[in-house]
């Protein structure tokens, strides 16, 4: 299966729910590390890995499918 059919095809409610979230964590990260106020170190790094596994469910909900859809 290619890369652009996996993209496209149906993803389980499960994995649309974790890729959501991953989503809104990152975006969430995103906010923090480019705040226009210093921000104490550890909240820095904390939004550092937020981001980092914000990226990781989103990509993984993403490339679940469902192969019962084709059955």
């Amino acid at each position: 299966m290619g890369i652009i059919k996996r993209g496209k095809a149906p993803t389980p409610i499960f994995f649309r729910k974790l890729r959501n979230a991953g989503i809104a964590v990152a975006a969430v990260s995103g906010v923090l590390l480019t705040a226009p106020v210093a921000l104490p170190a550890v909240l820095v790094k904390l939004a550092g890995y937020l981001a980092l596994a914000g990226g990781i469910a989103s990509a993984i909900g993403q490339a679940v499918t469902d192969d019962r859809a084709k059955q």
